[in-house]
């Protein structure tokens, strides 16, 4: 059995791994311009669909990734945040709505927001701090209890369970660690079609570097279960995945570590709280990481509000994507790359309504930009 002294090793290389991908996806976040929130703007508004296409080959690469590790038995879904099984689709769709509402009107998601922070906009730290408070509050505050009384209620069965692997499965009878390595396969083939259909060389830097962030998720995954799985914790004597404030196993997550972090900065010295998690040690090092690059390209700047009414869209936009990402439960990296690579239904209807609040905040925008002109 793994002595305590041992299990605190093993949860300090964990978090140091973590935070160490976290920093390399910050620096490549930066370069690459990631943003889901860009994608959808980039397509819905001039039609380029190169950015979207750098989003969804990292989706498909974690995804491909994810399902090799589960057919390898390295990992399993069902280990996960993403394994309920009552799909609570009114709370997936609303909140995923609502965040992809404030996204846009906060100029990024929490990722974004994060990378742009360490670019030196004083604009994103608005942002992260609205949306940190606007979490914790739908977490365990005041909207928490409209949260749980209201919307996760509302739920319907997963019947064969809440992952199109298991889905698969019962329909071939195969086992769910093969079934969920061809769905991925088979998910993994339709969206390298789509991007490589018109084979446009222009796509390409941006191709490749959402390849190198889908492995990056993977990479996340790999440390939480299994490098931070401890099948008999020496007090417990039960199963645990090391550093994870869930209890499951964790890829990617923001908008949750970012209310932590805040929650932590006031009540540090309380010994009940949690002092750090694999999302806390991913924020911090995604922001880091995108400090170190825009510093080495000589692309630090300090930027700030210079209207009253672009700081309240601003601090709105925060508030939802708190407000939506907890209801959703995650962001469009939380549900957007670490949900989607598990195939997880609820996943896709969160990051459906992601798209759609998305679309419909970005409508808004331009039809207010033709009345004022």
């Amino acid at each position: 059995m793994i002595s305590l002294e041992q299990l605190q090793l093993q949860t300090n290389g964990v978090l140091g791994l973590t935070f160490l991908i976290a920093t390399l996806a910050g620096a490549l976040f930066h370069r690459s311009h990631f943003c889901t929130m860009g994608a959808i703007s980039d397509w819905f508004i001039m039609g380029d669909s190169r950015r979207a296409k750098q989003w969804s080959m990292a989706i498909a690469v974690a995804i491909l990734g994810f399902g090799f590790l589960s057919w390898r038995g390295a990992i399993s879904p069902l280990n996960t945040i993403y394994a309920n099984p009552q799909l609570s689709w009114l709370s997936l769709l609303l909140g995923g709505f609502l965040f992809g509402v404030g996204m846009v009107l906060g100029s990024g998601c929490a990722s974004k927001s994060l990378v742009r922070l360490g670019g030196g906009n004083l604009k994103s730290l608005v942002v992260l701090m609205a949306m940190g408070i606007s979490a914790l509050a739908t977490l365990r505050g005041l909207t928490a209890v409209s949260r749980v009384n209201a919307l996760d209620p509302v739920s319907i069965g997963t019947g064969p369970g809440p992952f199109l692997g298991q889905w698969l499965a019962s329909v071939t009878e195969w086992g769910t660690p093969l079934s969920s390595f061809v769905a991925a396969c088979a998910v993994f083939a339709a969206v390298i079609f789509w991007v490589f259909k018109d084979r446009s060389s222009k796509a390409w830097p941006e191709v490749f570097s959402g390849a190198c962030i889908g492995v990056l998720v993977v990479g996340l995954w790999w440390v939480s279960g299994v490098m931070g799985f401890v099948s008999e914790h020496p007090v417990t004597l039960e199963p645990v995945f090391l550093a994870s404030a869930s209890g499951r196993m964790e890829a990617m997550s923001l908008t949750a570590p970012v209310a932590y972090w805040l929650d932590a900065l006031m009540y540090f010295s309380d010994g009940t709280k949690k002092k750090m998690s694999l999302g806390m040690a991913s924020a911090l090092g995604l922001l880091l990481g995108a400090w170190a690059h825009a510093f080495w390209q000589g692309e630090f700047r300090w930027e700030g509000f210079k209207q009253t009414e672009d700081l309240v869209l601003h601090l709105l936009g925060g508030a939802l994507m708190g407000m939506g990402g907890v209801f959703a439960m995650g962001c469009t990296i939380g549900q957007g790359l670490s949900g989607l690579s598990t195939l997880s239904l609820g996943s896709f209807l969160a990051v459906f309504g992601i798209v759609a609040g998305g679309v419909a905040a970005l409508g808004w925008q331009l039809r207010r930009a033709e009345a004022s002109a």
